[in-house]
């Protein structure tokens, strides 16, 4: 069963960057468009970003300008930078497929501090 594990969270100050790492345990990456989600507090999970098989990416509107996706599939890895955070950044953030088709992982918190 292919398990993805997201690591990176922390509390930061409103402003500042961080760094999410998205692992997978499985060879999924070279045949799944994967995603990076986050769900705040009480509200809905939202799609972040997508990375289709091939190089291209793809931000929804809810970050849009503040993020940058880069992946490296032979590892099955990816990052999501995120820049000039603000307080209602703060949720956990998830990878999985675009289809959410894996079992989600315990994602990895964000607070972010005005």
């Amino acid at each position: 069963q292919v398990q993805l594990v997201e690591s990176g969270g922390k509390s930061v100050q409103a402003g500042e960057s961080l760094r999410l790492s998205c692992l997978a345990s499985g060879d999924i990456f070279r045949k799944t468009a994967m995603g990076w989600y986050r769900q705040a507090p009480g509200k809905q999970r939202q799609l972040l970003a997508t990375a289709p098989r091939g190089s291209e990416i793809h931000y929804t509107d809810v970050m849009k300008g503040r993020l940058t996706v880069s992946k490296d599939i032979d590892k099955n890895w990816m990052e999501l930078q995120m820049r000039d955070l603000k307080p209602e950044d703060t949720a956990v953030y998830y990878c999985n497929g675009v289809t959410p088709i894996y079992p989600w992982g315990q994602g990895t918190q964000v607070i972010v501090s005005s």
